[in-house]
């Protein structure tokens, strides 16, 4: 997956800050609204074919909202074009998020997979009528729309089929959009569309991702809420209640402590922005899938306390803190070029104790997981206080 980037020097010259607009919190919060229908639905409906239609659509779901933010980081967000390109994707996204998981494989399906070739298509059509970027090719729009045109094909072809052939042809539509992503849109006699040569707004790629993972966490707390409020204040459900907010806050902490607030000195120091921005972007992905999954997590310990533990409830409630973790790594090397152990090791220890967890209460399972991320934190505090680290993010260059 391709990102505008380039040399410091280009980065710092012509990229002034862009200030993230309402439009785009706007557009992030129906995006959220969306990746949490994906946690909630997969627990309903759960088996591998619908989990690995599930992960298919998030992938799908991610690249079309990492495509809105690569527009708005190029473009004035507050130009009413431009604004209306967000809404569009906004009813897009939400119209695609009624669609998903356990509909995917049905008729519903193919609305997830019409829409989202529509408003893939539109986008940089839209963009080729509109112009105005200053600084960047048209025909870097036209390489992007024959991509996404070729992704298509298998998109809705598709929806004509069912079960695994579907799931067949999506799976190579996903490898074709971020295969052109990756490849830097290659396309017959006009070569690669140059996006890692572009200037980059680094402070609106942070402010974005921030945004985004706040939301996320601020969905977690909220859906816990509604959850409790039919209950009262039961004693077992108050714990719960307790114990799902302390693991939000914990995941909260962690995101923000160091990295998530050096990422936008990370990405300006680098030699070359457009990486940075890609591991983050991909970071990013991995943790907000975890504070979704999370979020199910919540749900499930306050609807049933001290019920029987599922092991599918223990592969959500361990799950959700090991992918934030794993997708925490990420960003530690995208801004570090390092990962602290606390964190492969924490991701190791949730999967040693899941068979243990099986024959705990949901609610002490959720425990133990706030045990973990608890540890994790303060041996980040610690570290850091006795071992700081340098800002290194891989390709820096000293200057």
């Amino acid at each position: 997956m391709a990102r505008p980037g380039g040399p410091p020097e280009a980065a710092g010259s012509q990229q002034h800050p862009q200030p993230v607009g309402f439009v785009e919190l706007f557009f992030d919060v129906v995006f959220v609204f969306a990746f949490t229908r994906f946690g909630e639905r997969l627990v309903e409906h759960f088996s591998w074919e619908n989990t690995w239609a599930t992960l298919l659509l998030m992938l799908a779901m991610w690249w079309f909202w990492y495509r809105v933010v690569w527009t708005t980081n190029r473009y004035d967000p507050e130009r009413p074009a431009i604004q209306l390109l967000v809404i569009v994707a906004m009813l897009g996204t939400l119209l695609m998020s009624a669609a998903v998981p356990a509909a995917a494989l049905t008729e519903r399906g193919v609305v997830f997979a019409w829409v989202y070739v529509t408003v893939q298509l539109l986008r940089p059509l839209w963009l080729l009528l509109i112009g105005g970027a200053d600084g960047y090719p048209r025909l870097v729009h036209v390489r992007i729309l024959f991509w996404t045109a070729v992704s298509a094909v298998p998109w809705i072809a598709g929806t004509f089929t069912q079960d695994g052939l579907r799931l067949a042809l999506w799976s190579l539509a996903i490898v074709i959009d971020y295969g052109g992503g990756i490849l830097d849109f290659p396309t017959p006699r006009l070569g690669r569309a140059g996006l890692r040569l572009q200037p980059i707004s680094g402070e609106h790629l942070t402010e974005r991702c921030r945004q985004l993972l706040i939301i996320a966490l601020g969905e977690a707390v909220l859906a816990s809420g509604i959850q409790f409020s039919p209950y009262g204040f039961e004693r077992d459900r108050t714990v719960a209640l307790l114990v799902s907010f302390v693991i939000t806050v914990l995941l909260w902490q962690l995101y923000y402590y160091r990295a998530g607030v050096l990422l936008h000195a990370a990405i300006a120091s680098a030699s070359a922005p457009a990486r940075i921005s890609e591991l983050a972007s991909y970071a990013h992905l991995v943790m907000v899938i975890g504070i979704s999954l999370s979020a199910v997590g919540d749900t499930l310990i306050i609807r049933h306390p001290f019920g029987n533990t599922k092991w599918t409830w223990v592969v959500v409630i361990f799950g959700g803190p090991a992918l934030f973790l794993a997708g925490r790594s990420m960003l530690d090397y995208a801004v570090f070029s390092r990962v602290s152990w606390s964190r492969p090791i924490g991701v190791l220890l949730l999967a040693a104790l899941a068979p243990v967890a099986l024959r705990l209460p949901p609610v002490v399972v959720a425990m133990v997981a706030a045990v973990v991320l608890a540890a994790i934190a303060l041996s980040n505090v610690v570290t850091w206080r006795l071992l700081p680290q340098a800002l290194a993010p891989p390709g820096t260059q000293a200057r």
